[in-house]
């Protein structure tokens, strides 16, 4: 409000140099005012959304308890779908854009993939990554990001330190291979996994929990889907250039015939 404190004083250095009318003193009055009890009801509002946000939050943690079971029996049901999750992550059209060829073999040993909130939801949340034991390329059986914020209200990601089995480790190889190598390993989802400083990168977790985490079938679904689309409308075009190919020949036939006459 210290902007209409400057404004207050200068419209009143005005009145006194009689430069401003007693019916312009009175509508600016009646201005301010009216600001006045905007910013109140603004208030108000403002103090309901905060309200809102906070009764939102108690319904969201309720729902995630009573879905956890739902996850738990998910899980078991996916565990028995061979390649379950590497497809779905290369069905997702940004996702897939993030996982070269050499970290497809290494996720073709992914098992599950799980989000845990913290029980203050606010506070973050875990992306838990389970691996076949047996995995060729680490002697992790699970690796865990967590998202959280510090006291201050900053910010901060734990990474669980990968332990490489020996000459496995594609994220230093392809570092050591020149620039474009090392530019599209920069950018892959164990970059992205393996960096514990926010950065653009952190898209791949807003996809894992937002988008395939509610629902992985619908992208493990996707080809067939899209395969279907596809033939669909394959049968359409084919159609349509058997007819650009009769009017062709119809075209032809027409020309010559006319030759000949001549």
């Amino acid at each position: 409000m210290s902007n209409n404190g400057a404004s207050d004083e200068k419209r009143a250095k005005l009145a006194e140099q009689g430069e401003l009318s007693p019916v312009a003193t009175e509508d600016d009055a009646v201005y301010q005012a009216a600001l006045e009890e905007i910013d109140d009801c603004q208030s108000q509002i403002d103090s309901l959304n905060e309200q809102a946000s906070e009764e939102i939050l108690a319904v969201e943690v309720r729902f995630n308890t009573l879905r956890k079971p739902h996850y738990t029996k998910r899980a078991e049901i996916i565990a028995k779908v061979p390649r379950f999750w590497i497809t779905t992550f290369m069905n997702h059209p940004q996702l897939s854009l993030t996982i070269p060829e050499e970290q497809q073999h290494c996720l073709q040993d992914l098992q599950n993939l799980l989000i845990e909130e913290f029980e203050d939801i606010k506070n973050g949340y875990k992306i838990i990554l389970k691996f076949n034991p047996n995995n060729p390329y680490f002697e992790n059986e699970s690796l865990i990001k967590e998202y959280r914020l510090e006291g201050n209200g900053q910010p901060k990601s734990v990474v669980t330190p990968i332990k490489w089995k020996p000459g496995k480790n594609f994220l230093a190889d392809n570092a050591d291979k020149g620039s474009r190598k090392r530019k599209a390993s920069d950018s892959s989802f164990f970059s992205w996994f393996t960096d514990s400083n926010h950065s653009s990168l952190d898209e791949i977790a807003d996809i894992l929990k937002d988008e395939i985490w509610p629902n992985p079938l619908q992208f493990f679904m996707m080809p067939e889907a899209l395969s279907e689309e596809g033939d669909d409308d394959g049968d359409v075009e084919d159609e349509e250039d058997e007819e650009d190919e009769e009017g062709d020949v119809e075209g032809d036939a027409e020309g010559e015939s006319n030759y000949d006459t001549d």
